[in-house]
């Protein structure tokens, strides 16, 4: 009787936490699609695997100037955008790691920041290739699949 409580435990907290991971999919989208309506979106990432990941999306105008800043950052799927002003008025040709703006953020925001304007240049110079990140369970997959492929050929070349 208890594995089956607990089993119902689990499967309605992946139901939340699906549900809550969908929600915020959807505010990222709102959050992109009227900063797109503006103008052109430069995206920083920094990822979280155990600290907080932080998004931070800046509305670009065609002089490189930042009309709008968006910030996601947390370690849960609780995590909204907030807006971020303090990044309005600044040329995203200009940021760099000693910008007094920069300097008064945290170390996760200043990685994002960056990482936006990395993009964003790289886009801007038609160089910019996406680099998809492999997931662990991909990973898993991809190594198992050669362990298989190496001990198929090792036995089709013994009983030969």
């Amino acid at each position: 009787m208890n594995i089956f409580f607990l089993g119902a435990i689990a499967l309605v907290a992946y139901i939340v936490q699906m549900f809550l991971g969908l929600k915020q999919i959807k505010n990222f989208n709102t959050v992109y699609g009227r900063m797109r309506r503006n103008g052109k979106v430069a995206i920083g990432r920094r990822p979280g695997k155990i600290a907080s990941g932080t998004i931070l999306l800046f509305s670009v105008d065609s002089t490189g100037l930042i009309k709008e800043a968006e910030m996601m950052q947390g370690t849960s799927i609780l995590a909204r955008f907030k807006p971020r002003p303090q990044f309005n008025g600044l040329n995203v040709h200009e940021l760099s790691e000693d910008h007094p703006v920069l300097l008064k953020e945290n170390k996760l925001t200043r990685q994002a920041a960056l990482n936006a304007q990395e993009v964003y240049l790289k886009v801007e110079k038609g160089n910019y290739q996406e680099t998809k990140p492999v997931s662990p369970v991909m990973n898993l997959g991809v190594q198992l699949s050669l362990m298989k492929q190496s001990i198929q050929t090792k036995f089709t070349k013994r009983s030969v």
